[in-house]
């Protein structure tokens, strides 16, 4: 019953926004706005998907396989992004990038992250990061440690026992993360508004150009924009479905 009532309430609720937002869809991708927010949306999720990549992996690698003094200290500060409201990470970041030695230091040099396209990468990334981690951790916490050790007694270093035997037996897991952290940076607001701002056509996201829609009273394009999110992020859900479960779909 639960179950059924759950299902009913986001089937509805996301099913009205569709009916009511589909229909106009081909209207406003004829809007350049809405093409604008929808190519810097990609633009900016792929780029900070890359970034937590690079982060990631090695940081979930290195969790699961070494102990050492304070892991359980460091685990909790990596998953406080997750705890925080996003309205409160994105204040953070503008604080540390704006006020601060070290953002006026990086303003100084040409890295500007206050109301600009780095600060929706910025955003995206730190909110996104440690999601990304735990996945990965998970991925890895299934691999029997015992392949990578005999993949080294047979001349392996550890680096080649990692791309060559633990990265391969993860991939599942890897790309599940990617598409789910895809689908997140995609529909971030809150950090994103907080250190990117909500300027037309310069730090428009698809999430942005929303709430903007809908502050100005205009409804159907807030609707397409609304549609355009939820299509993407089930398709981006099937995907983590299949990928990351071994259980028939």
């Amino acid at each position: 019953m639960f179950t059924a009532f759950l299902l009913a309430l986001i089937i509805s609720s996301l099913g009205m926004v569709l009916i009511k937002g589909v229909p106009s869809l081909k209207t406003s991708f004829a809007n350049p706005e809405i093409r604008f927010a929808l190519k810097l949306s990609i633009y900016t999720s792929i780029i900070s998907t890359l970034f937590c990549i690079l982060f990631a992996v090695p940081v979930a690698y290195s969790l699961v396989r070494f102990n050492f003094w304070g892991k359980k200290i460091v685990n909790t500060i990596i998953d406080t992004p997750m705890a925080l409201p996003p309205n409160v990470a994105g204040i953070a970041l503008l604080i540390l990038f704006s006020s601060t030695a070290f953002g006026e230091y990086l303003e100084s040099i040409g890295l500007t992250f206050i109301f600009t396209q780095k600060g929706i990468i910025l955003a995206q990334f730190f909110i996104n990061v440690p999601y990304m981690i735990r996945i990965l951790k998970s991925a890895i916490e299934n691999i029997d440690p015992r392949m990578e050790f005999v993949s080294r007694t047979l001349g392996c270093s550890r680096a080649e026992a990692f791309f060559k035997v633990t990265l391969p037996l993860a991939k599942n897991g890897v790309t599940a993360s990617i598409v789910i952290t895809w689908a997140r940076a995609l529909g971030a607001f809150g950090a994103v508004l907080m250190i990117a701002g909500a300027t037309r056509m310069k730090t428009e996201t698809l999430p942005i150009s929303l709430y903007l829609n809908l502050s100005c009273g205009d409804l159907d394009a807030a609707l397409s924009v609304a549609s355009i999110l939820i299509i993407i992020s089930m398709l981006s859900l099937v995907i983590f479905e299949l990928l990351g479960s071994k259980e028939p779909f």
